[in-house]
C-alpha cells in the first residue's frame, strides 16, 4: 500500500513510506472509506481477507509498553505514583526529527526513549523501563 501514498516530498525523502503512524493512518482510511461506502459487511469482508491470518498470528499482548508500564505501576500498591514522561531533547531537522523522552518510576533508575514522534519515543522509554524492571516486552 505505501507505493500508492501521496506524501510531501519531504515526508517522502525522509522515509514517510515506512513509517507505521501513515501506514496505519492510510489503513484506517481505506478500511473508513469502504465501510462508508458499502457498509459495515464491505468493510467486515475487506478485513477478513487481508487481515485474518495477520491476527492470529499476533502475540495475545495487545498492550502497548506505556499501557503496562502504567499497569505495573499501579500494580505497587495504591499509592504507587504513575509514570512520568518528560521530553529531554530533540535532533534533526523540522520534517525529520527525532525526540527523546525519559520516563521516572520512583525507585527506578529512570530510562530514555527515542523516536520520530514524541509518543514513539515515549513507547521506546516505557519498552526499555519495562525491561529494566523485568517484565516482559
Amino acid at each position: 500500500m505505501a507505493e500508492y501514498l501521496i506524501l510531501a516530498k519531504s515526508e517522502a525523502g525522509s522515509g514517510g513510506r515506512r513509517k507505521l503512524q501513515i501506514l496505519a493512518g492510510a489503513c484506517e482510511a481505506v478500511i473508513a472509506a469502504l465501510y462508508l461506502d458499502g457498509g459495515i459487511d464491505a468493510a467486515k469482508i475487506f478485513i477478513r481477507r487481508y487481515w485474518t491470518e495477520a491476527f492470529a498470528a499476533l502475540n495475545t499482548e495487545m498492550r502497548d509498553p506505556k499501557t503496562r508500564l502504567q499497569e505495573w505501576a499501579q500494580g505497587r500498591g495504591a499509592k504507587a505514583a504513575p509514570p512520568v514522561y518528560k521530553v529531554v531533547g530533540r535532533d534533526g531537522p523540522d520534517h525529520a526529527p527525532v525526540f527523546s523522552v525519559e520516563v521516572s518510576v520512583p525507585g527506578k533508575t529512570p530510562e530514555v526513549g527515542t523516536g520520530t514522534s514524541k509518543r514513539e519515543a515515549e513507547q521506546d522509554a516505557a519498552r526499555k523501563m519495562l525491561s529494566s524492571v523485568g517484565k516482559q516486552v
